[in-house]
Order: C-alpha cells, then sequence, then structure tokens
C-alpha cells in the first residue's frame, strides 16, 4: 500500500493587502493628485507675483467653496456607479427661492430652512424617479437639470434680486479671526469630516463601495441597494441647496443662471481626485485635493493673466489624462496579474 501525502492548501491573501503598506498609502491615485497639488502649489509660490497674498488665499477659498461643498455627495454618488447632474440647477433655484423668501419679507433662518427644503425635495424627485421608478440617473439628471433650471429663471426671470441683510452677507464673507481663510471653511470641514466617516467607516460606506463593484452582489448581501441611492441623492440636493445659500450671500445676488456649469466643475474634481467613474472605487481625502488642484491651478493661471478659456482647456485635459490614466494602470495590473498566474501554472510533464 502506497503512502499518500496531502499537499498543504496553498497560501491565499487579499490582493490589495499583497503590497507593502507604504506602498498600498503612497502608490494610490489619491497620493498621486495630492504630490501634484504640492508641487503646483510650490510652483506657484516661485513664480506667480501675489500668490502668497492673504487675499489670493481668502478669494480661493471662497471660489471653491461651492465645489467642495458638492463634491462630497457628489463623490459618493459616482462611486455606486450613478451621476448627478442636476447639481448646478439646484444651486439656481436654491438661490432664487432663498431670494424670493427674503423679498417677500421671511425672516432669513426661514428663508434658509425654506431653501433647504427646497433642496431636499429635488434631490428626492432625482432619488424616487432613480430607484423607484428604475431610470438610469444620467437621463433623470439631464432632464431635471433643465427643468430645475427652467423653475429658477421662469420664477425670478432676467431680473437679479440683490437686497440682502447686511449680516448675513458678511457672515459668508468673514474670515476666521486671524486668518485669511473664510468662515465657510468650518462646515465644509465638518461635512468632509462627516463624509469621510460615513463613507468610510460605517457599514453604509461599505454598502456604497459594493453596490458600485456590484449591484445584484451587494443586494444579496444584505445591502438595501435602493434605499441607499435614494438617500445619496437627497444628500445631493440638500448639500447643493446649501451651496446654493452661500453663493448667493457671497456674491449677494439671487438669479436663475447662478452657478450655470457649476456641475462640470464638481464632476471634473470628483474624477481626478481619483473615484472611477465606473464604480467601486475612491477616497475622499484624493477629491479634496482633487477641488484643491484645480482652484488652486486656476487661481495661478488667473494670476498670470491667462484668460479663462485656456483654463478650462487645462482642466479638460487634466480630466481626460486622470481616467485614461487610471484606465491604463487597470490594464496593465490586470496584465501584471494574468502573467502572474501564468508563471504560477505548472506544466504537464
Amino acid at each position: 500500500m502506497t503512502d499518500t501525502i496531502a499537499a498543504a492548501p496553498a497560501a491565499r491573501s487579499y490582493q490589495p493587502h499583497q503590497r507593502p503598506l507604504w506602498q498600498r498609502i503612497l502608490l494610490t491615485r489619491e497620493s498621486a493628485v495630492i504630490a501634484a497639488l504640492l508641487i503646483v502649489i510650490a510652483v506657484s509660490l516661485a513664480t506667480v507675483r501675489n500668490f502668497d497674498s492673504p487675499l489670493t488665499v481668502t478669494y480661493l477659498v471662497l471660489d471653491i467653496a461651492p465645489i467642495l461643498l458638492i463634491a462630497l455627495p457628489m463623490a459618493l454618488i459616482i462611486v455606486t456607479e450613478e451621476i448627478d447632474l442636476s447639481v448646478a440647477s439646484i444651486v439656481g433655484l436654491a438661490s432664487v427661492t432663498l431670494g424670493l423668501a427674503v423679498q417677500a419679507g421671511v425672516p432669513m433662518p426661514a428663508a434658509i430652512l425654506l431653501t433647504l427644503t427646497v433642496g431636499l425635495v429635488a434631490g428626492a424627485l432625482n432619488g424616487f424617479l432613480i430607484t423607484v421608478v428604475g431610470l438610469p440617473s444620467l437621463a433623470v439628471t439631464i432632464g431635471t437639470l433643465a427643468l430645475f433650471r427652467g423653475i429658477a429663471v421662469g420664477l425670478l426671470g432676467t431680473t437679479a434680486i440683490t437686497d440682502f441683510p447686511e449680516f448675513w452677507t458678511d457672515l459668508a464673507r468673514d474670515r476666521i479671526e486671524g486668518t485669511p481663510i473664510p468662515l465657510i471653511a468650518i462646515p465644509i470641514v465638518l461635512l468632509f469630516v462627516i463624509f469621510s466617516l460615513v463613507l468610510h467607516f460605517t457599514p453604509f460606506g461599505r454598502g456604497i463601495y459594493a453596490i458600485g463593484l456590484n449591484k445584484e452582489a451587494a443586494h444579496f448581501s444584505g445591502v438595501h441597494v435602493g434605499r441607499t441611492k435614494f438617500t445619496l441623492f437627497v444628500l445631493s440636493g440638500v448639500v447643493s441647496a446649501f451651496a446654493g445659500i452661500f453663493f448667493t450671500l457671497n456674491y449677494g445676488s439671487a438669479r436663475g443662471d447662478n452657478a450655470t456649469g457649476l456641475e462640470l466643475s464638481v464632476i471634473a474634481a470628483v474624477l481626478l481626485g481619483g473615484v472611477s467613474i465606473f464604480g467601486g472605487r475612491g477616497a475622499l481625502h484624493g477629491v479634496f485635493a482633487g477641488v484643491l488642484l484645480i482652484g488652486v491651478l486656476g487661481s495661478a493661471l488667473r494670476l498670470s493673466n491667462v484668460s479663462s478659456d485656456i483654463i478650462n482647456v487645462i482642466t479638460g485635459v487634466l480630466l481626460v489624462l486622470s481616467v485614461v490614466g487610471s484606465s491604463l494602470l487597470a490594464l496593465a495590473r490586470r496584465a501584471r496579474i494574468g502573467a502572474r498566474k501564468k508563471d504560477a501554472t505548472p506544466t504537464a510533464p
């Protein structure tokens, strides 16, 4: 009788953890965006006149604040392989709502609450059509983009409301005492921390990633796919309305065409920050760095007297390179894994 020796089972490991920790931290798209941001800041400080002035910092934060706010829920939506193109129209609708409420004599706190409610309803409409009716988010939000913008322009026409209480407009522009950083940075940081904790450290956040990777598998794993997406679109509507309130008070003007085209800057920043347009991947610190990169680069180019058209071209090139680069890296990674598996396959004697 021959003795048989049971072969020891091959050791298995979770693929993302096969690399050393320093590689998992540093060799990522998010780290690349942060490195690019630091390089742009260093070059701008060395070559652009007045780039380091307190006034430049103040206006930089005021300019990118609406993008930073909206990018937080937008990142979570794109991780689930959906998209919301109506965010800028919600900003415009919120602006008109706030202006009309103040013009009608509604106290500012009540007007702000009403505006946030309008954003909630707009986000809930998107979520209902996508999760209950089952329509694709691209088609729905293109439609509501036109719907919300049409309502905003229809309510106010081509006029603007500029008579806002001075206390509130000053509050939107005020800076943290002793610094050039505007007060709006405080709610931005708070929301960033909250969204980061939710996305990266809660079962709800893990469900968001699971939906982006495979919504059917996520459903059978116990994730409430429809409810999760609906919640994200509602959050997007509320945060966009908050951004609309800040936008209106910062510029002191409520108009139906406020923030036109802002959704493109938001999506560009989110994708540049490492969130995959195909879903299932992304981190909010990369999104934060992506928004800052676009803002800092735009500010430096404007101080160098570069036209806005050229700035838009450069931003578009960065976005295309980020998407193409991630696709090429994914192909290279799959090819390397395939080669390793082929080398590990034993050949027949």
